[in-house]
């Protein structure tokens, strides 16, 4: 872990507004964030050349579903260890319900489920029975938070029955992140940096699966290019971490946001369809169609 730690802090500590920052880019973005009604902060890098677009990046957000990503850390980790297996066979117990809508609460208790469905369910769906179930599983917050630390992650936390984190819970509510760390995060996992490559070439395949496709940014992205992503959402936060592998400039794209004036629950919700113009105007900008039209067309 040690290695890990030194050799995270060398390859993002001193480069992270180092970095050269896209003027062009951030010029069109902030075009499109100035007049939003609540509080927004942006991270685009691109991992063709590496530049960048920051916009509060550094601010502190709620996570929401998105928390989901550190939890998967943890129980990852486990698995790396040796501590939990991927294939394995669980025990559904009437105790673990989280109410809501999840898929996992409708199970009987003592059904069996294998840990890779839960998992799945965790990120496809955002099962919220599911993801507590897993973040126990993982070794609790403290656990998870102490794996965060160790990747040079600052403020990206776990605050939901984690002891020493009721005040930021109040604040933040289940997890906390910023845009800046949580595309660190998913660039250490798309690079194989942490854990293991056979780890991190798993994590990926299962952030490939994401339900929720139709509000968010996700949806204007086309059907054909892999999407590496997790969203999450409460009344007045709308926010969404996406990894697209494009074709020709794979990018990342973090957008988060609190405080909202707009709390609606439709397609037309202003978080909601800022992400869906900012992605559109990023999916153009790093793959003009000249680019990819040729290349995405049947033999």
């Amino acid at each position: 872990m040690k290695l890990i730690v030194c050799f995270v802090l060398i390859l993002f500590g001193s480069r992270s507004y180092a970095q050269k920052v896209d003027k062009k880019l951030d010029s069109k973005i902030r075009s499109l964030v100035q007049d939003y009604h609540g509080d927004i902060g942006v991270y685009v890098k691109s991992l063709k050349n590496g530049s960048i677009v920051t916009i509060n990046a550094d601010t502190v957000f709620p996570t929401a579903s998105i928390v989901k990503v550190p939890i998967f850390v943890g129980v990852m980790d486990k698995i790396n260890r040796g501590e939990l297996f991927y294939d394995s066979s669980l025990i559904y117990k009437d105790s673990l319900l989280y109410e809501g809508e999840d898929i996992l609460g409708s199970f009987k208790s003592d059904e069996k489920i294998l840990l890779k469905k839960v998992i799945m369910l965790m990120l496809t769906t955002s099962d919220n029975t599911a993801s507590l179930w897993l973040q126990s599983l993982a070794g609790k917050g403290t656990r998870i938070n102490a794996i965060l630390d160790s990747l040079g992650l600052k403020y990206t936390r776990v605050n939901s029955r984690t002891p020493g984190r009721e005040t930021n819970r109040n604040i933040y509510g289940w997890g906390q992140t910023t845009p800046l760390e949580m595309g660190k995060l998913f660039e250490m996992i798309y690079r194989n940096q942490i854990l293991s490559a056979a780890i991190c070439e798993r994590m990926m395949r299962c952030l490939g699966r994401n339900y929720w496709d139709e509000d968010e940014a996700i949806s204007q992205i086309p059907p054909l290019i892999e999407v590496f992503s997790k969203n999450g959402c409460v009344d007045a936060s709308r926010s969404e971490v996406l990894l697209v592998n494009a074709p020709h400039n794979p990018y990342i794209f973090c957008i988060f946001t609190k405080n909202n004036k707009d709390t609606s629950w439709t397609h037309f919700n202003e978080a909601w369809a800022l992400a869906r113009r900012i992605s559109k105007l990023l999916w153009n900008y790093f793959e003009p169609k000249e680019n990819w039209s040729s290349a995405l067309a049947p033999e």
